[in-house]
């Protein structure tokens, strides 16, 4: 079986809601993947660096219930996650607000743990990276990883990058081009979206798709759809249209999350899309990033 590592961040995740309750629950771009991978039936890690707090072991117990593998988790004493809050317009249109500036995550790729993560990133077949991970490590962390990922890639492992982006973790763009640069040129799969890269000042094709025309690379329309572009050739995939959206939190994320496991299954990339399509569809029908594992798309599950 494939096994891919997800390198990111998880934080505590307060939902408010319409009428001013709000709920708990833990989320983070690439923890959300790997929640929806696992239940996939994709065998994932998460990797991480957390606390020797209450929500640090909360985290860790919930992830262990998904299937998820905890034991590259890096445990740093006196240190805590990071937390958001989710609001969400009459749309379901997200916005996020942030307390994570001493997440224990930050520091995954400056600590004397350091060393042993990246031999460890090295024996995975896939590798699942964003830009907000890209935003927590520094320039000193960033290269640590690229170096990382260069041995994996050597040793046969691919890696898969999504884009997004948010603006708040990049306060030099300059840092942010250099960055995605740095990651998308070692990139195998690219996910990709006009918002994230409107959001970077860059334009698609001039950015990412003729530069790293040897990568599959998908990008996420502003409308229901996607682009793929693959072996020289490009597909749209449009989306079923969805009654009613309730949050888009997570959208993307379980996106990834679909295409990259039709892919390890060796579905095509159009199959893959239609997968993806369907997954992020039920997501944005339930408040909060992670759906009740009995509304996933049956056939889908792992």
């Amino acid at each position: 079986m494939k096994r891919v590592a997800s390198i990111g961040e998880c934080m505590i995740e307060l939902s408010e809601h319409p009428d001013g309750r709000i709920t708990r629950a833990f989320g983070g771009d690439t923890l959300n993947t790997a929640v929806y991978l696992a239940r996939l039936g994709v065998a994932v890690d998460y990797v991480t660096a957390l606390g020797d707090d209450g929500w640090s072991e909360d985290m860790l117990r919930a992830w262990k219930q998904e299937g998820i593998g905890a034991d590259r988790v890096v445990r740093l004493p006196g240190r805590m996650p990071g937390l958001y809050i989710i609001q969400t317009d009459a749309k379901g249109e997200r916005t996020f607000s942030y307390w994570r500036s001493a997440a224990a995550a930050r520091d995954l790729f400056s600590i004397p743990q350091t060393d042993s993560v990246c031999t460890a990133l090295e024996t995975y077949d896939w590798v699942y990276l964003s830009g907000i991970s890209l935003s927590l490590y520094g320039t000193v962390g960033r290269q640590r990883l690229f170096e990382t990922l260069d041995r994996l890639k050597a040793k046969g492992g691919r890696v898969a990058f999504d884009t997004n982006f948010r603006s708040r973790g990049w306060p030099v763009l300059a840092e942010a081009h250099e960055a995605y640069e740095q990651a998308m040129r070692r990139a195998d799969l690219v996910f990709a979206s006009t918002e994230d890269l409107a959001g970077l000042s860059l334009d698609a094709r001039q950015a990412v798709i003729e530069p790293y025309s040897a990568s599959e690379i998908v990008l996420k329309l502003d409308v229901p759809a996607c682009e793929i572009y693959a072996g020289g050739q490009m597909f749209r995939v449009d989306a079923a249209p969805v009654s009613r959206v309730v949050d888009t939190t997570a959208a993307g994320d379980s996106f990834a999350a679909a295409y990259l496991a039709a892919r390890i299954a060796a579905k095509e990339p159009v199959e893959a899309a239609r997968l993806a399509h369907l997954l992020a569809g039920a997501v944005v029908q339930h408040r909060g990033a992670i759906i009740p594992r009995d509304a996933m798309p049956a056939h889908l599950l792992g």
